[in-house]
């Protein structure tokens, strides 16, 4: 089984309770902005960090994908 499906999982459901989203409005910021993509590319680094961190980076990615 793939190691990183897992926490894209997890990164995905905190992201929606991190923002009170649904989890269709969580999944489509996650396809539009690439977010599985990025996970793939930098679990290595990713998976080490705590959830507010975490969720913080994923902010961080977002806001500079859309500038």
């Amino acid at each position: 089984m793939d190691k990183i499906l897992p926490f894209k999982t997890f990164c995905l459901e905190n992201y929606k309770v991190f923002h009170n989203l649904s989890g269709k409005a969580a999944l489509d910021i996650f396809i539009k902005y690439k977010l599985f993509e990025y996970i793939n590319d930098y679990y290595d680094i990713l998976h080490s960090f705590g959830l507010i961190y975490l969720m913080n980076d994923i902010d961080e990615f977002i806001s500079h994908r859309e500038n």
